[in-house]
């Protein structure tokens, strides 16, 4: 279990901590969906668990044993996947596994047989002669998910690992990487693409603003939140109703809106609010109020679009 126990984290002309009091137990042997807007820590919490950064207060370990202690240990137990391409672009596809595999520390045999198997779990096979530049974004996003294997890390962190990438490459880049805990590695997983994360993540943590909103399995975050009306309007919703039940515009003239305060449920709030939409001249297109779905738990507790 990877476990981050009250983690700060404050840039040095930063005005508020980037992370305050984070606290996450992340099983092994699955992915973990870390989800949250622009600007809501993610990526500093990345690149604390990858070591290109300390925390200034808290603890990391990794079963058990401090992060540092582990990556001293063994310098390829984690390894990161960042959103930009992380390979030459002049050296072919070959040239790059074998240049990082050599920076791991790999030689002769071994690194030979990781090079082959990266290749193969990427299928990179018929490529491995081109020049990285060449590639499409799909077989660049594959190239940069194989560098990341190489060393067999025990701790996969893949952040916006399908950004620029074509359906199909999207759906094999998706499957690849959810067979990835089979094989005994822990995958923390950073995506804008909602239903990659319902997809792929048994467990996932929302934060913004440096904190933790929620955490816990996507079944049970799903399942505790609050009863959302889904609202498509042909006029902008009026500001008192807006008001009152807290409504949230996801794209123009489409909302979220909870029960007026004290109530448990729409039951005899919903009758009332179409009534005074309609009184309002304010036409309903369309309404919701069913399964929730990730999108509006999230838009819920952070308040924003994901991609704010």
């Amino acid at each position: 279990m990877l476990s981050i126990d009250s983690v700060s984290y404050r840039y040095r002309s930063a005005a508020t901590p980037a992370l305050q009091g984070v606290s996450l137990n992340i099983p092994a042997g699955g992915v973990y969906g870390l989800l949250g807007p622009n600007g809501a820590g993610k990526t500093t919490l990345i690149s604390l668990l990858a070591g290109l950064l300390s925390a200034t207060d808290g603890r990391i370990t990794l079963r058990d044993q401090p992060l540092a202690a582990v990556r001293a240990a063994n310098p390829r137990a984690i390894a990161l996947v960042p959103q930009d391409y992380a390979f030459y672009p002049m050296l072919s596809v070959g040239e790059n596994l074998r240049f990082f595999a050599g920076v791991l520390g790999l030689k002769g045999k071994e690194l030979h047989s990781q090079c082959a198997a990266a290749i193969a779990f990427a299928r990179l096979e018929q490529v491995t002669d081109k020049r990285a530049e060449q590639l499409s974004g799909g077989l660049r996003r594959r190239l940069n998910l194989a560098i990341g294997l190489l060393g067999r890390p025990q701790l996969l962190l893949l952040d916006e690992p399908t950004v620029g990438v074509d359906p199909q490459s999207r759906h094999f880049l998706l499957d690849s990487i959810a067979a990835l805990p089979a094989a005994g590695t822990t995958v923390i997983y950073t995506s804008h693409y909602m239903e990659e994360v319902e997809a792929i993540c048994q467990q996932i943590a929302i934060i913004d603003q440096g904190s933790v909103l929620a955490a816990g399995s996507l079944a049970d975050i799903l399942r505790s939140a609050e009863p959302l009306l889904e609202l498509h309007l042909a006029q902008p919703l009026p500001d008192a109703l807006a008001s009152r039940h807290q409504a949230v515009a996801t794209t123009p003239l489409h909302y979220l809106l909870k029960p007026p305060h004290g109530n448990a449920s729409w039951a005899g709030a919903l009758p009332r609010l179409l009534d005074e939409l309609a009184m309002a001249g304010c036409e309903v297109l369309d309404l919701n109020l069913g399964q929730h779905d990730l999108e509006q738990v999230f838009m819920r507790l952070t308040k924003r679009s994901l991609r704010d």
